[in-house]
Parts: structure tokens; C-alpha cells; sequence
């Protein structure tokens, strides 16, 4: 795990190595164990290191080959590295370290970009190859590792995070509004746009190759979920075991401690029982709570820690996780509105004090259908069988009689929520369903001059393109094929790795081991959801490892009580922030409409909580990296550093 760095100068000029160090800097929390550089000419790259495998001097970065025509700057772990090395040496190549990055650079020599297909684990590299005078660059199949890019006709910059790039002072901090008007949609920029303009991120399973000034991004891996095996319940079930045992056993490779986050959930119970397996001493296992019972999970995480003897430790959040909202804007880059970032903070920087390396349960839930709108999809797929002019009759009676402005978390707002889109086109529907902001609320909101900004921009589109290029023959797996391309990488994945990163922590996701991803997409929707129970043939995986108590408990979420907290501890700040002057002269929205969110919220005549921090995160951004000339905040850093 490290943080990456680099700049080519296209138009010949030598790069300024201070830059580059100064690049890396922003990035030491990613690698705070050693540092290194690489100049000549035009090209540059620097790198920070945390330690995990090989902790050697051997294993410093940026790296070369044996003839120095090769030059690496890598981030990532590579599980199947030294079989790799293995049969690189029986091809000739020698070895000065034990490293996987070293496997890389090699790898590439001998196959060039198609070194990718035989990578296993996660990664974001940039190779110079001095030879053909290009830069290949690439990110892992899911994209649990970032890649952050600008170029322009005289230079390109790449970093694991902006606030590296932006520290080059021809990148200008500028917004992008397009991207905002994703942002406000999803809750999060969806690859490959950035919140800021002219910066662009690399998508998962793509390569870069920049070659004479230009730069070419192909794709080299996706799920195919129209080739399925034909296996008993009870094969797949076995099979999908052995998978998961074999994706936990490989992230279990370790030159330094290891555990494992708990939430009591499924998936990350399965992780800690097979660690349990394989481990020759207790797994130490770290949960969060909260004080507000509806959104605490502490009591299923202690269940699975009894059972399988772990060395557990708890962390309670209260409403006073706000005043971490500072680090959390500085260390995420671009807005980003997934509130279970603070509780993941938390968590990482309890872990942190005890391991380096965490597992964690990311991925099931994409990959087994595991949350409800998965279900409804499947619901609402059956019910577009019924003729057209009964669906709008029985919607619009239900819609009359379920009362507005309950709790989203409540049985009433999941209701609403789901017929309010049940007379859309599938892609639609599951976009309006997942929407933090949707057409009907951005009318409202938006001000003239930005409805003007993004008037040619289309947000939905996002999903609506993926539904219509997916090969999934099933509505279910569609929307599955949607989410692992979008909302897993742009938004849960980002989540850890920032989070994680943020304390120097490598979190490990066995569920995301691309073998056993593809096992999964090769399974019939029936086994993933069958009579609108989710999980099933995981759970069926699972039924001689787990209590009953885990496997068929409702699922609760990583949610946060922003809801409560908007009426409490957060309301001052609210209006202080989103009425605020500065806020204001920006020229996006709507005062007025906002004032009405609030005050809706605070007295409980609807709920906003959603979109309220959807709010407050983007102008918290502004003010961090827009409205500073030097981009990020100083006092965001400093604090974060204390």
C-alpha cells in the first residue's frame, strides 16, 4: 500500500524534482515508511511506501528493472506473485528482491499491457518505459485503488489523490459542474469525471498508455454474466466456499499484524469465521457502534466474536463525529456524501493502533444481491406484467394513503420510495430509486445560471448507458453489472481506501477477488435471489459456518444517525453553512429552497436528511479546495496530523 506520484513534461522540459517531492508529500499518510524519486528529463515519478510485504530496503520505490529502461511507481498487492516470479525466472529474468512490484515491471517487459491478465489483487501502477518513450499506467479490475489524472497539451500529472496534482501550480482548482450535478445525484462523481475540471480519473479495469502527447484508455477486463455453469445448489454452494476460503487465505499473506473489520453483517462474519480457520491464534476483530439502537450492530458483531474467539474491540461514534469533518473533506478530495465515512474513519483509526492490514467484507452485497433494491428491481419486474392502466391506478391509491415524510429507513418511505418509480423504464426506475437529488428536486434547487451550467448534461445517463450496453440476461444482474462498475468503486471502495489510507491502514476484500467475482456472475440470478430472499445461495454457502442469528438477520447497513444528528448537534452548523453568505454567492441554488429543506427537517415535516449532507459535504469542499488558493486546507491538514 502507497501513495504513487508523476509528471511528464510533453513539450521536453526537465520536471522539477522539488515539485514531485512536494507531490509525494500530500500523499505521505498512504506510505508514511519511506520515500523515493525518480528524474530524468521530462519524466518524473515519486512514490511514498508503506511496508507489507518484503519490508527491505529491497522493496524501494520508484523501482527499475535490471537495464534501467524500466522505471515503476506502484500501489497495490499482487497475491499471486510469487508463482508470477517463479516462471518469470524460468523465462530468464532475475530478481533483486522479493517484491510483487518487481514482478510488475518484469511481467510488462515480458508481455507489455497484457501483463494485466495475469495479475491477482488490486493495484494502481504508472511504468516508464524509457525504451518507447510512453507511459503505461492501469488500475485494478474494481477499482479498489485510485488513479487521478491531468493532462493538457504541454504536460500530464498523475497521482493517488488530486490534492497531489494540485499542487503543480499551472492546475488551476477549478469546479466542474457537471460533475457537481452527478455529484448531487449519486452522492458521489462516478469515474471518469472528477469534481474538478480538467481532472479525470482512471476507470477500474482500464489501462492508460500515453504515447507522443496523446493518451489512449482501453478496457481489459469485465464480468460476463450471460455464460452460466450448470451446477447442483449444492455444488455451487460448495464451490462458492472454496472460493472465498482461497480469496481470505491469500489476503492473509502478511510480513506484518493483521485483522479484520466486524460488523456483525454477513459477509465480514464469513471473513472472520475462515480466518478463524486458517489463523494459529485469535483474529483480532474490530467493530463500530452507535448510541442510537436502530443503527447499532455491536451486539451481532460480539456474537460472531464469542463464537469464533476473537480478540475484539469496540468503538462507540456520537454525534460529536462532526467535528472530524474537516479531515474527512481534506482527505477525501472531491465531495463525497456516503456518511458511513465517518464511522469508517473511526473504525480504521481504531484498527490502526493494533494491525496494518485489515479484511473486511466489501463486495458481497454486489456480487450475492445483497441489499433491497435489489429485491424491489426484481419486484417491480414481475409487477410490469400487469397492464399498464391497473399499475397507475393502484400506484397513485397507494401513494395517496402512505403519509409523506417518514424516515427513508422506514417501511412507509421504502414503500413510497419504490412506487414513485414503479411507472418508469427499469433503468429509470433504479436510478430515481438510488437518486439523492432527482429531476424533480434539482428544479427546485438549482438557481437559473447553474440550470443553465449544466442544461446539456444528463445524469441519469450514467445508469441508463450501462443498462443498455450490459450483456446480463436477467434485470437482476443488470442492475449487478451497474453497481460493480459504479457505486462499488466510486463509492464503497473509495470510502475504505480513503478512510483507511487516511491512518495508514491496507484494507484487504476477499470478496472482491476477481476469480471469485467471476464465479459469481457465472451463477443463474435464481441462486443470488430466489422468492425475494437475497444472499441465497451465499447463505446456503454459509449455513454450516454461521449462526442463524447472522445469516438471516435483517440487513441494517452502515448507516449513520445524520438524521437525528440534523435536528441536534448538527442543526447550527447547517444553517450557519448552507445559508451562509459564501454559500450563497456561489450562485447554484436556490436559497429559499434550502431554508425550506432545513426548516422541513428540524420541525419532521420530511425528511432531507440525505440531501442535506449531500449539501453541506459540497460546500464544506468548496471552501477546502476551491475557495483556498493553495487547494487544500491548511488547517484541515494540521489538524489531521496532531
Amino acid at each position: 500500500m502507497c501513495g504513487i506520484v508523476g509528471k511528464l513534461n510533453l513539450d521536453g522540459r526537465p520536471v522539477n524534482p522539488e515539485l514531485l517531492v512536494a507531490m509525494a508529500r500530500m500523499v505521505a499518510h498512504r506510505g508514511p515508511d519511506d520515500e523515493g524519486l525518480f528524474c530524468r528529463g521530462p519524466v518524473g515519478l515519486a512514490h511514498r511506501r508503506l511496508s507489507i510485504v518484503d519490508l527491505s530496503p529491497a522493496g524501494h520505490q520508484p523501482m527499475s528493472n535490471e537495464d534501467g529502461q524500466l522505471w515503476i511507481t506502484y500501489n497495490g498487492e499482487i497475491y499471486n506473485f510469487p508463482e508470477l516470479r517463479q516462471s518469470l525466472i524460468q523465462k530468464g529474468y532475475r530478481f533483486r528482491s522479493g517484491t510483487d512490484t518487481e514482478v510488475i515491471l518484469n511481467l510488462y517487459a515480458e508481455y507489455g499491457v497484457e501483463c494485466l491478465a495475469y495479475l491477482r489483487g488490486f493495484f494502481a501502477f504508472a511504468v516508464w518505459d524509457a525504451r518507447q518513450r510512453r507511459l503505461f499506467a492501469a488500475r485494478d479490475r474494481v477499482g479498489k485503488k485510485p488513479f487521478f489524472y491531468y493532462h493538457n497539451s504541454e504536460t500530464f500529472l498523475f497521482a493517488s489523490e488530486i490534492k497531489s496534482i494540485l499542487q503543480d501550480p499551472d492546475v488551476r482548482s477549478r469546479p466542474d459542474f457537471n460533475a457537481i450535478h452527478n455529484y448531487l445525484t449519486y452522492q458521489y462523481v462516478p469515474s471518469p469525471w472528477s469534481a474538478f475540471a480538467g481532472i479525470r480519473k482512471l476507470p477500474p479495469a482500464h489501462y492508460l498508455l500515453l504515447e507522443n502527447g496523446h493518451v489512449k484508455i482501453e478496457r481489459y477486463w469485465r464480468l460476463d454474466y450471460s455464460c452460466k455453469v450448470r451446477l447442483s445448489e449444492k455444488a455451487a454452494a460448495e464451490a462458492l466456499l472454496e472460493h472465498l476460503r482461497e480469496a481470505v487465505r491469500l489476503r492473509m499473506i502478511s510480513d506484518v499484524p493483521l485483522g479484520a473489520f466486524l460488523s456483525g453483517g454477513i459477509d465480514s462474519s464469513a471473513i472472520v469465521a475462515l480466518m478463524s480457520e486458517i489463523s494459529h491464534g485469535p483474529v483480532k476483530t474490530f467493530s463500530i457502534g452507535f448510541e442510537e439502537a436502530p443503527y447499532n450492530e455491536l451486539a451481532y458483531a460480539r456474537m460472531v466474536a464469542q463464537r469464533f474467539h476473537t480478540d475484539h474491540q469496540e468503538f462507540v461514534v456520537k454525534p460529536q463525529a462532526v467535528e472530524v469533518l474537516p479531515q474527512i473533506v481534506w482527505h477525501y478530495n472531491e465531495p463525497f456524501a456516503d456518511s458511513s465515512a465517518i464511522p469508517t474513519y473511526y473504525l480504521a483509526q481504531m484498527t490502526r493502533r493494533a494491525v496494518t492490514v485489515a479484511l473486511n467484507g466489501d463486495g458481497g452485497d454486489e456480487s450475492f444481491a445483497g441489499y433491497d433494491r435489489y429485491a424491489a428491481a426484481q419486484l417491480a419486474h414481475y409487477y410490469d406484467r400487469v397492464p399498464a392502466a391497473l399499475r397507475k391506478t393502484v400506484e397513485r391509491v397507494l401513494l395517496s394513503i402512505l403519509p409523506e415524510g417518514r424516515p427513508s429507513r422506514s417501511w412507509v418511505g421504502r414503500a413510497r420510495r419504490f412506487l414513485a418509480a414503479l411507472c418508469r423504464a427499469p433503468a429509470c426506475r433504479y436510478g430515481r430509486w438510488i437518486a439523492h437529488f432527482n429531476a424533480d428536486h434539482k428544479d427546485e434547487l438549482y438557481s437559473p445560471d447553474f440550470k443553465a451550467q449544466v442544461s446539456g448534461w444528463d445524469a441519469d445517463a450514467v445508469i441508463e448507458r450501462l443498462f443498455k450496453v450490459s450483456t446480463a440476461p436477467d434485470i437482476l444482474e443488470v442492475i449487478l453489472d451497474t453497481d460493480v462498475q459504479t457505486y462499488l468503486p466510486d463509492d464503497l471502495l473509495v470510502k475504505v481506501d480513503v478512510a483507511t489510507m487516511a491512518h495508514s491502514l491496507e484494507a484487504r476484500s476477499p470478496f472482491l477477488d476477481h476469480v471469485l467475482m467471476e464465479f459469481a456472475a457465472s451463477l443463474p440470478a435464481d441462486f443470488k435471489i430466489r422468492h425475494l430472499s437475497k444472499k441465497y445461495i451465499l447463505k446456503k454457502a454459509l449455513s454450516g459456518l454461521l449462526p442463524r442469528e447472522i445469516l438471516h438477520r435483517p440487513k441494517m447497513g452502515f448507516g449513520v444517525p445524520i438524521n437525528d444528528w440534523f435536528r441536534t448537534d448538527l442543526k447550527g452548523m447547517t444553517y450557519d453553512v448552507l445559508l451562509s453568505k459564501t454559500a450563497r454567492s456561489r450562485g447554484y441554488f436556490n436559497p429559499q429552497f434550502i431554508q425550506r429543506m432545513i426548516d422541513e427537517h428540524v420541525t419532521g415535516a420530511r425528511q432531507w436528511h440525505y440531501q442535506l449532507w449531500n449539501l453541506l459535504l459540497l460546500e464544506l469542499w468548496h471552501r477546502a479546495f476551491i475557495d483556498t488558493a493553495a487547494g487544500p486546507s491548511t488547517s484541515a491538514r494540521s489538524a489531521d496530523e496532531s
